[in-house]
């Protein structure tokens, strides 16, 4: 339980660090153009590295190749907490998340999360879930990525819970291309252990994108049970083979300055 208190100690720490490049980063956000997006989103990144480096784990990477440029919808399995900070340490693509109205009211956090074109959402509240989805499809039609959990919540494990189709809307009316995620390992460094932190072995695996024109003749609930699939079939192929095995696979678990 030290290790644990320990981790959230030096997280603490980063996160109020971080306000001395607040202003900076603030005043390029304020300029309203995508040019600085890599610029704004590097202190989150780094922060996110430095975390789950603390923590002991590695982070393998695979696919990177398959990046496209500009704007894309991130579709993602939500295995536990940390996937948050491994996406935002080692996608190596800016990106926002859809979240929870609740992180809203962490300090500092909500203040980054706002600049990286982050949205917030009540689930309880419909209309307002509406606009959000609205807000979100013109981040992405002005050129922000965003990443969707279309289970809604963390599964706790390698079993893929139900995908919900709503948040496809985010692609299929900004007409943007769909990039399918694989993350496996996260759950072990939280909910396995009930709460305490520990370290894990993290694959991330970014499969090749789906373009508008692939998915527009596709309902929504096609279109969700395919990425299920993708993202299913990736998570064992890659549990079979080792992700390390692969020459595209980068391994990143060296701290960063900041």
């Amino acid at each position: 339980m030290f290790f644990t208190i320990r981790i959230y100690i030096y997280a603490t720490f980063l996160v109020i660090g971080s306000l001395f490049k607040y202003p900076k980063a603030k005043k390029l956000f304020n300029q309203g153009t995508n040019k600085h997006a890599s610029d704004i989103f590097e202190t989150p990144k780094i922060i996110s590295r430095k975390v789950i480096n603390r923590t002991g784990s590695k982070v393998e990477v695979k696919g990177r190749e398959n990046l496209p440029e500009g704007a894309v919808l991130f579709v993602s399995n939500h295995q536990g907490l940390f996937d948050i900070l491994v996406l935002l340490g080692y996608l190596d693509k800016p990106t926002g998340f859809i979240a929870k109205k609740e992180i809203e009211r962490i300090p500092i956090i909500n203040k980054w999360m706002t600049l990286i074109y982050c949205i917030f959402m009540d689930r309880k509240d419909r209309r307002q879930s509406v606009q959000t989805i609205h807000q979100g499809i013109q981040f992405l039609k002005d050129g922000h990525s965003l990443v969707v959990f279309p289970e809604g919540t963390r599964s706790r494990g390698k079993k893929l819970n139900t995908f919900k189709s709503g948040s496809l809307n985010l692609a299929t009316r900004s007409k943007v291309p769909i990039v399918p995620l694989a993350i496996d390992g996260t759950y072990k460094m939280l909910e396995e252990s009930n709460g305490k932190v520990k370290a894990s072995s993290i694959k991330l695996i970014i499969e090749k994108p789906i373009q508008p024109k692939d998915y527009q003749h596709m309902t929504k609930n096609e279109l969700s049970s395919l990425l299920k699939e993708i993202i299913g079939t990736s998570l064992n192929e890659h549990k079979e083979k080792g992700v390390g095995n692969s020459k595209n696979t980068v391994q990143s678990d060296q701290p960063e300055p900041i």
